[in-house]
């Protein structure tokens, strides 16, 4: 009988053995879980950390491509401004030339001056085209946008902060200011 009980004992034991390795086991197969478990939520955040990212680059790409397609518009739009600006002072020139020619009744002189008018004429259709616009400002208020006031003069009569003369045209391209026109204003 002892010797059953022996065998009996190490049967227990054995049972108790490997009910140990299956708990062991079991822990394992849980630790394992966990770290899956976490593995697979690391993973989540980071996929949604890479789909928020893509989210942003392409909202910076839209608005890349507005402020790109703004600046070409813009850009396309007053491509022609420094032309303009060029031709303002020789249109200026012209003006004087036929205002002093106004008065003499020379006949060369005449002759001259029509060709002035021509050549005028022909600068005053280029800026149209370019949708260009001389600024008026005489018995207008004065504007600091439009007007540059280069001079000051006491009127009587004559409300302070009006144009009383347009010393120099001012012009709008395509309703922007290229030059403001200098006038004398009424304090």
């Amino acid at each position: 009988m002892s010797n059953e009980k022996e065998v009996v004992k190490e049967e227990i034991k054995q049972e108790e053995v490997k009910e140990e390795i299956k708990q062991e086991e079991v822990k394992e197969v849980k630790k394992e879980k966990r770290k899956k478990k976490d593995k697979v939520k690391e993973l989540e955040e980071k996929i949604s950390k890479l789909e928020q990212d893509i989210l942003i680059s392409k909202a910076d790409m839209i608005n890349y491509r507005k402020r790109k397609d703004e600046e070409v518009s813009k850009m396309l739009k007053f491509c022609n401004e420094d032309l303009i600006k060029d031709l303002l002072p020789v249109i200026d020139n012209f003006e004087r030339a036929i205002k002093l020619s106004e008065g003499n009744t020379d006949e060369s002189f005449s002759k001259l001056s029509e060709g002035y008018k021509m050549v005028y004429a022909g600068l005053e259709n280029i800026l149209t085209k370019y949708e260009v616009k001389a600024i008026d400002g005489h018995n207008k208020e004065f504007d600091p946008v439009y007007h540059n006031a280069v001079i000051t003069e006491v009127k009587e009569g004559i409300a302070p902060g009006m144009v009383l003369e347009v010393l120099q045209k001012g012009y709008l391209y395509k309703d922007k200011v290229i030059r403001p026109a200098m006038v004398k204003v009424s304090e």
